[in-house]
């Protein structure tokens, strides 16, 4: 009886290992990121969990003795002052950040069709200018904007940030969308137009269902960057009706007195909204950002 033994080529077993090397090489590496980003919302949200006296201990308690859910009720509370502050802060997040996001959509899906479809003098340039705005920090603007908006007069409103949320929530918007419309087949527009409908009917009826993923992602983009947004929120309102989270959060913080538990508590809440909304549609986000990688 007689034994036969496959032996793989020397070269070929030598690159397997190379690249089985490198695969948990990026698997550790991924680890690694993950607990980057993830251990300070396990942080923060294990510090919401603690009574005031635990969350300042040193060394720090780890997991406490005694949870509670305290800073939570505190914060829900309509009948506390505490919690009226922080619902009212929730609205004026939410109320800005949605009229920011419907805007852009509404302003964005027409520019990009237009960048995508249409040729005019200037095109490329137009194209190319509207992210002149993303390439400087912020704070450059602050002081511009900031006259304009007294000078018609949206300080204190929440126009004024919405007004300003969409001069660097649209660009990019404008961008993701035209990535979209360019791989949607020109022929099927033109094959609409044969059957009788106009250009808005092949737009409406063939282009914007084709379109829905980008338009879902130009959404995210432009709520997540609204409702974090912290440094013209700060220098446009000043009264407490009008702040919106990021600002009114750091009414935990007093010159004497810091409620850790409290602002943990509120901070978790804040990011609760952004990481359901991409978590339920991220498959649309990351397609809109890779879809100008690929022409189909």
């Amino acid at each position: 009886m007689s034994m036969i033994v496959e032996t793989a080529p020397r070269g070929q077993t030598r690159s397997r290992m190379r690249v089985d090397g490198w695969r948990w090489a990026g698997r550790i590496f991924l680890v690694f990121m993950l607990l980057y980003t993830a251990l300070p919302m396990i942080w923060m949200l294990i510090t919401s969990i603690k009574s005031g006296f635990a969350a300042m201990q040193f060394p720090p308690q780890w997991w406490p003795d005694e949870p509670t859910l305290a800073s939570y009720q505190k914060l829900l509370d309509p009948q506390n002052s505490v919690g009226q502050d922080f619902l009212r802060f929730f609205w004026n997040s939410l109320f800005v950040a949605t009229a920011t996001t419907i805007l852009s959509v509404v302003v964005a899906v027409p520019a990009a069709y237009a960048f995508s479809r249409f040729t005019f003098p200037g095109r490329n340039f137009l194209f190319f200018a509207v992210l002149l705005r993303n390439m400087f920090p912020a704070v450059i603007f602050l002081v511009p904007l900031f006259i304009l908006m007294r000078a018609i007069g949206l300080v204190n409103t929440h126009g004024s940030l919405i007004l300003t949320y969409l001069t660097f929530g649209l660009p990019l918007a404008i961008w993701l969308l035209k990535g979209f419309y360019d791989n949607i087949p020109v022929q099927l527009e033109q094959a609409a137009r044969i059957d009788g409908a106009t250009r808005f009917q092949a737009f409406l009826l063939i282009v914007m269902p084709l379109s829905t993923p980008g338009i879902i992602a130009t959404a995210i983009y432009s709520f997540i960057g609204a409702w974090n947004e912290y440094i013209y929120a700060y220098t446009f309102l000043s009264k407490n009706e009008q702040l919106t989270l990021p600002v009114g959060i750091q009414r935990f913080f007093s010159e004497n007195t810091t409620d850790f538990p409290g602002l943990m508590a509120a901070s978790f809440m804040m990011s609760v909204p952004v990481v359901v909304l991409f978590l339920v549609l991220q498959q649309y986000f990351v397609r809109a950002l890779t879809e100008g990688a690929v022409k189909h």
